[in-house]
């Protein structure tokens, strides 16, 4: 099957959450063998704008997700969020990956990359858990395409690789990647999480890479929107948003006020 991008449903859905004037629109686009969902977050103003690709954990999409991209899309950036779970009917939590969802997600970046009111650049990638996992078998497939990632708490191993390469070895990918990347994570996280993120971290840094790994004191798994955050833990999301901003900004090389080059 050809594999391509096709709009199929546009549906322009003013968002009854939308802030500071943040536009936010729901369409269907087709995959090779999936239709799948997609919010598009919209900045204030006629644009173009720095594109970023957001790529959500296992346990689905839910306000937490879209109240992110809003604050993306607050600080300038054209985000585009793909369901890369309901289109292929998986139900939350899964514990394997599916490779299909790879075109998914693949179809997302496609669409964003044309997107009229994106500039015409390499894009920046955010992504939660889960989500890194897709940033980085993209990056190592596309890599003229990503100028930069961002990796909340973010899984460094195919979750489908045997026992041994999930306590020991980090993801092949991660020996390709070119990309700038961005390691954000909470200190009280799950070991293996926190173990294997830090074998990626090296692995990028004795190759040159540039990358940073930011561990959060006191905070735990998705530090960043728990309903039980604790004070520092509401800190930490704060100060990761802006480093994730400064970030993108950076390797995205935007100029004065986020703006395209």
């Amino acid at each position: 099957m050809k594999r391509g991008v096709c709009l199929i449903g546009l549906m322009l859905l003013l968002s009854p959450i939308a802030r500071a004037a943040v536009q936010i629109e729901q369409i269907t686009l087709k995959a090779p063998g999936a239709e799948v969902p997609v919010d598009i977050a919209i900045p204030e103003g006629k644009g173009p704008f720095p594109p970023v690709l957001f790529i959500h954990a296992k346990r689905g999409i839910d306000e937490n997700e879209r109240r992110h991209i809003e604050e993306l899309a607050q600080q300038g950036f054209l985000v585009v969020m793909p369901d890369w779970q309901s289109g292929r009917m998986i139900e939350r939590w899964p514990s394997e990956h599916n490779p299909e969802t790879e075109l998914d997600v693949e179809a997302a970046m496609d669409f964003l990359m044309k997107h009229p009111r994106a500039c015409k650049m390499p894009i920046g990638i955010v992504g939660q858990s889960r989500g890194p996992y897709y940033a980085i078998r993209l990056a190592a497939k596309r890599p003229k395409d990503i100028a930069a990632i961002v990796s909340y708490y973010g899984h460094m191993q195919n979750p489908n690789a045997p026992e041994p390469d999930q306590l020991f070895r980090v993801a092949p990918e991660v020996m390709q990647l070119t990309t700038p990347m961005l390691f954000l994570i909470g200190e009280a996280d799950f070991e293996l999480r926190r173990i294997n993120g830090g074998r990626a971290f090296y692995a990028l840094w004795e190759r040159g890479v540039p990358v940073e790994y930011q561990v959060y004191p006191m905070a735990r798994r998705a530090f960043d929107f728990r309903a039980d955050q604790s004070p520092e833990e509401k800190i930490a999301a704060r100060h990761a948003r802006q480093r994730a901003q400064a970030w993108l900004t950076r390797w995205m090389k935007l100029g004065p006020g986020g703006a395209c080059r």
